[in-house]
């Protein structure tokens, strides 16, 4: 279960303890907007109904990337647009079985068996309107932007911008309460992504995992971050090994590790 958390007039993040994970909430006067989904088929009906309970308007999804947690909820609430990055739609395509997969076998050696099977319940919703770099919702008297700032987190991130109250949902671009994950992440170019964020000068950032945090966290990340990038560069010159790096890094190994391999 989850629960709702106001965070501005009509923008709300939704906690959850599995994973850590927020999604949101934008309303307008018209339409409102849902950012992700959840992992499973019944983290998306959960979702849906706690969204009916805040709005009977009609939604649509965007999804910030195509990682499961995010994503796999997003059959409970079609038919509804659906909005991604191109590359979101195509890694679902692509990848989208193989989490199922990877997911359900984890749950499962966890002995957390009826997360598993909700995992391997998912029908995977494709999304259906595509963003190249951006694209602007209306929403009834709230405009809301979806924003992509080059590969990072994935080669798909999306941000979304709600101008008129302050907030970004980063997605997995900010992470709280763990590190940032490099699983398929590009750390030479995500420094950049958090610039672009910090450009948009909102004071309340909403990270894809954790609580909600303010930019002087996201300027801590992004150095810790371009401190791996730097990292990462320098392995693959030849001027450190991998064990100075992971030495000098601000991440715990296997991250370090993670983002080496990148």
């Amino acid at each position: 279960m989850g629960s709702w958390i106001d965070v501005a007039d009509g923008v709300l993040v939704r906690r959850y303890d599995e994973l850590d994970l927020s999604v949101g909430l934008v309303v307008g006067s018209a339409r409102c907007l849902v950012i992700d989904t959840g992992g499973d088929a019944g983290q998306g009906a959960e979702l849906a109904a706690a969204v009916r309970e805040v709005t009977p308007l009609p939604w649509s999804v965007v999804l910030t990337h195509a990682h499961f947690d995010h994503s796999f909820g997003t059959e409970a609430f079609t038919p509804c647009p659906v909005w991604a990055h191109d590359r979101c739609r195509t890694r679902l395509v692509a990848a989208g079985e193989g989490q199922r997969e990877k997911w359900a076998r984890h749950y499962r050696e966890r002995g957390e068996h009826e997360i598993a099977d909700r995992i391997n319940a998912v029908r995977i919703a494709l999304p259906d309107n595509l963003v190249d770099d951006r694209a602007v919702l209306d929403l009834g008297g709230r405009d809301v932007a979806l924003l992509h700032f080059g590969p990072a987190h994935t080669d798909h991130d999306l941000v979304v911008h709600v101008p008129d109250a302050g907030v970004v949902f980063a997605g997995d671009l900010v992470e709280h309460g763990a590190p940032p994950q490099f699983g398929d992440a590009y750390p030479q170019e995500w420094p950049a992504a958090l610039d672009a964020i910090l450009a948009l000068n909102a004071p309340i950032v909403l990270p894809g995992h954790g609580e909600p945090v303010d930019r002087e966290f996201v300027r801590r990340q992004r150095a810790e971050l371009a401190a791996v990038a730097e990292l990462c560069r320098a392995v693959a010159a030849g001027t450190l090994t991998a064990e100075q790096a992971v030495a000098r890094s601000p991440f715990p190994e296997q991250f370090t590790m993670d983002a080496l391999a990148r």
